[in-house]
């Protein structure tokens, strides 16, 4: 009875994880459906349609890899518009849905959010949940680095704010951050 029981729920679990995988890279599928119809309709001369079944085709593969919510939250959130960011973030139900660089990107955008509401324990916690998850640019592990390091020295936390600090500035090749890096180390200084 009881082996019967745990099959049932690793074949469960295991329909689970396969549905949402499917569910994952269902614009993918979407895609190569639409393509190769859009292959047939060449071959059978009808090409003004199979352009179009092209164009719609990489407009899925586009937004498998750049998940829509989060364009438009970065796009808010270069406008200084964070509630909008927030509201248009609260409409994702599951970002562990999402593919792995659209979901540390959702957890980065939120900590921008949430650092901007003076909100640094939810803050903290998605800034390392988006460097956990995998930030692809340099960038942004560096701001994201900045961040947590100013959300350690609210806390009083002088040593991990100065190793999230190092770590920041490992990251600025550019110099992009200089400014921010300053004036943390200005803020160290008081402290």
């Amino acid at each position: 009875m009881l082996v019967c029981v745990k099959k049932m729920v690793c074949f469960v679990l295991l329909n689970i994880k396969i549905s949402i995988m499917i569910r994952k890279y269902l614009r993918l599928i979407v895609a190569g459906i639409l393509f190769l119809g859009s292959i047939f309709l060449f071959v059978e001369g009808m090409v003004s349609l199979g352009i179009w079944s092209l164009l719609v085709s990489g407009l899925f593969v586009l937004f498998h890899f750049k998940n829509i919510m989060n364009l438009i939250a970065f796009y808010f959130v270069r406008k200084n518009k964070f509630e909008k960011a927030a509201n248009i973030l609260g409409r994702v139900k599951h970002p562990e849905r999402m593919i792995k660089g659209q979901e540390a990107y959702y957890y980065y955008l939120s900590g921008l959010i949430e650092s901007q509401k003076q909100n640094n324990s939810k803050a903290d916690k998605a800034f390392k949940k988006a460097l956990k998850t995998g930030l692809r640019v340099k960038t942004d592990q560096a701001v994201a680095k900045l961040n947590l390091s100013g959300i350690a020295l609210a806390q009083r936390n002088k040593t991990l704010a100065r190793h999230y600090l190092t770590e920041a500035k490992k990251l600025d090749k550019q110099k992009h951050l200089s400014a921010q890096v300053r004036e943390i180390e200005a803020m160290m200084k008081r402290i």
